[in-house]
């Protein structure tokens, strides 16, 4: 490694340049190359965001430098995504632990977390909730951190995705009020009903999870891909969903940018689709009275 790379400044550029001539995909935590650089090389050096910017005009080490180029080319050379070189993740403003047993966090839920889902159901009248297909447990998990007064459910039909969405729970606290159940959707779900339901499920074709960027196969295929049109596993929840909600409840589902198959394969329903000011979309909301309306299309 030349020594004309000296500063932070300089590894964080020479990070960008690489990604760019490797043309790696950006999309797990950052949108950008420049973006992607800067987090490894911060994760590297034990640095946060808090720093000054002349801090980037440091010198660095030798150990340092080397640690710092090892794990850019491994971010080259493996297409692991970001969150899972530094093993963290954040999420609605909240720090969360991954690994390859689970997706990275990312999703327009957040900005439904951040308003208490109001107006699509008053924060008050959530008491009970429950995150299908939870991951690590990032949308349950932030919604009982945010919303003080709800006892919060999640599940997962991995075993492996619940221990590290357990560890979550364990690090922001919250056993006494999240539950963490291994599960197929509602089949190990208390009988019981819900205020609230959420979920960020599989929701990836076939056919578009192999034209996915080399990225994407480094996630769980189980939390991607789902079937031939990507609506096997957002059929069954409504199919089974109704009777797990409260007379007053609702669901609100995330299927990305499968939206026009969902309503494609159900022309005949009526989607109440999420408009977000930070950006995002494919996300609907859904009552039990409509859930039970649509009931024999599903």
């Amino acid at each position: 490694m030349s020594d004309e790379l000296k500063t932070i400044r300089d590894l964080i550029r020479w990070g960008t340049s690489e990604f760019n001539r490797n043309g790696i995909f950006t999309g797990h935590g950052t949108d950008n190359t420049q973006d992607e650089a800067l987090a490894l090389v911060l994760h590297s050096l034990a640095l946060d965001y808090s720093i000054s910017e002349n801090t980037l005009d440091c010198h660095v080490t030798s150990e340092e430098k080397e640690a710092i180029v090892n794990l850019i080319r491994q971010r080259i050379t493996t297409r692991k995504p970001l969150s899972y070189l530094t093993g963290h993740a954040r999420f609605a403003e909240l720090d969360f632990i991954v690994n390859e047993n689970v997706l990275v966090p990312r999703s327009p839920f957040a900005e439904l977390i951040d308003g208490s889902y109001y107006p699509w159901i008053e924060p008050e009248q959530i008491s009970t909730a429950l995150d299908l297909c939870t991951g690590s447990g990032c949308i349950g998990i932030a919604s009982a951190y945010y919303l003080p007064h709800i006892q919060m459910t999640i599940s997962d039909i991995s075993e492996k995705a619940l221990e590290v969405a357990r560890q979550n729970i364990r690090q922001h606290r919250l056993e006494y009020r999240v539950t963490a159940i291994h599960s197929d959707l509602f089949e190990n779900i208390p009988d019981t009903q819900f205020d609230l339901i959420v979920s960020n499920p599989p929701y990836v074709s076939t056919a578009e999870y192999n034209a996915l960027p080399a990225e994407y196969h480094q996630e769980p295929r189980l939390g991607l891909e789902s079937g031939e049109d990507g609506m096997n596993i957002v059929s069954k929840i409504l199919r089974q969903a109704a009777s797990f909600l409260t007379d007053n409840g609702v669901i609100i589902i995330e299927v990305g940018a499968s939206a026009e198959l969902l309503m494609k394969k159900y022309p005949e329903v009526q989607f109440n689709w999420i408009e977000f000011e930070m950006g995002g979309d494919g996300i609907f909301v859904m009552t039990r009275e409509e859930l039970e309306q649509y009931q024999h299309y599903y």
